[in-house]
């Protein structure tokens, strides 16, 4: 059997905004550290997304020691620094992600708020999520109450390089794997393999996958241009539809905190 093992892992700490990939990474109750702890919200709290504005991809974040800096891939603006202290002394206000309604703090930088309102080209303020802040994950699949942070719903996402492979061998022109925003990406298998893994540890930690990630417009923005496509969206419809949804990587919750490195061994303890 073809060893299996960990060739990629991103955070996307300001959500809808640009992934950063690292060599390792802490698994902390609500995902990975950093992974999508900050989010962008309209004047009524309602989180800013791809889905709507394709220009957030345009702004890409880099992890710094004492915080993050946010650029411009076109360079329209000048960098934005965040430090990672300015998260605690902001108002805290209600935010809403889909049908969620949880509580978040300012991040106190009216230069930010102001930097993303420009870039954007509509009011758009920043916000933390605090160690305190509880949101629970879909409780139709939730093992043990567990939580998440600003992502869409589930803590972690696991793609298989070889399903990328299928596709683009499907696909007239290929796409890279940042359309799908992974958390963790897996060398070894066959396509779609993750599909049928139930529980599995990445070196020592210990994953369960609980439900295929169903996959909307944002797929099909490029992340460097912004240009929109059907594909690759069409194409995965031919042959990744369930219950009129396109499915593409596995939804995962987590088993205890701990430590994931580029080049772990993937080992499936249970198949569905």
């Amino acid at each position: 059997m073809e060893e299996l093992y960990l060739s990629d892992i991103y955070i996307y700490p300001i959500k809808s905004l640009g992934g950063i990939r690292l060599q390792e990474a802490e698994v902390e109750p609500q995902g990975l550290r950093y992974d999508r702890r900050w989010m962008l919200v309209d004047e009524q709290g309602a989180f800013l997304t791809q889905r709507q504005h394709a220009h957030m991809a345009l702004l890409q974040v880099a992890l710094l020691p004492d915080g993050l800096q946010v650029t411009h891939k076109q360079e329209l603006l000048a960098p934005l620094f965040i430090p990672f202290e300015d998260n605690r002394t902001g108002p805290t206000i209600e935010v809403q992600i889909w049908d969620d309604v949880v509580p978040a703090q300012e991040v106190n930088r009216e230069d930010a708020h102001a930097w993303f309102s420009e870039a954007l080209g509509m009011p758009a303020r920043l916000v933390h999520m605090p160690l305190s802040s509880r949101r629970l994950v879909d409780q139709r699949y939730a093992r043990q109450n567990e939580v998440v942070s600003f992502a869409d719903a589930y803590p972690f996402m696991l793609i298989g390089q070889a399903s990328l492979d299928d596709l683009n061998s499907r696909l007239q022109e290929p796409v890279p794997m940042d359309r799908f925003r992974p958390t963790f990406v897996f060398r070894g298998g066959t396509p779609f393999a993750e599909d049928t893994w139930q529980e599995f540890r990445i070196g020592t930690q210990s994953f369960c996958a609980v439900k295929p990630c169903a996959r909307c417009v944002v797929i099909t923005i490029n992340q460097n241009t912004t240009e929109k496509s059907a594909e690759p969206l069409r194409t995965l419809a031919t042959y990744r539809l369930q219950k009129n949804k396109v499915m593409f990587g596995q939804n995962l919750l987590q088993h205890g905190n701990g430590a994931v490195r580029i080049g772990d061994k993937i080992e499936v303890l249970r198949w569905r």
